[in-house]
């Protein structure tokens, strides 16, 4: 039998005094995302988060919060993934790395365009979040078209 099941990811809201770190992304799909990716075979999302941040940015990042889970089986075009979401802290001026061709701070206010997956979403939930203290709710629960 072959396993359908979600693949794993992280992705971190890197917090700088600049702004939010994004990375333009080298491949497909296009667009500017949060830096992360795939938590390795024995790795730990924690430790997938930090390796992820520094491969695609150069950064070293201090997780400071599980801000949440994203899992909507949309959220990326090639397959369903489930994202386990840090925000951290980092200083230093990120450099584009590994899969990403850029990277760089923005105003949270002021983010470049297209972002992908669905990290504009996500960073929706994060603005709210540092303007109201209120942390994103899970999306309530579809019934089963079954």
């Amino acid at each position: 039998m072959t396993a359908r099941n979600p693949f794993p990811t992280v992705d971190v809201i890197v917090e700088t005094p600049q702004g939010v770190v994004l990375v333009r992304r080298r491949n497909p799909p296009p667009g500017w995302a949060l830096p992360g990716g795939f938590v390795e075979r024995g790795e730990r999302v924690e430790d997938a988060a930090v390796r992820e941040v520094r491969e695609e940015t150069g950064l070293d990042v201090e997780l400071t919060l599980l801000f949440g889970v994203y899992s909507d089986p949309s959220r990326d075009p090639r397959f369903h993934t489930m994202s386990v979401v840090y925000v951290g802290r980092a200083s230093g001026t990120p450099q584009g790395g590994d899969d990403a061709s850029e990277a760089r701070a923005f105003p949270p206010h002021d983010l470049p365009g297209p972002i992908a997956f669905d990290h504009a979403s996500i960073l929706d939930d994060y603005r709210r979040w540092r303007e109201t203290g209120a942390l994103p709710r899970p999306a309530p629960t579809r019934p089963d078209p079954a």
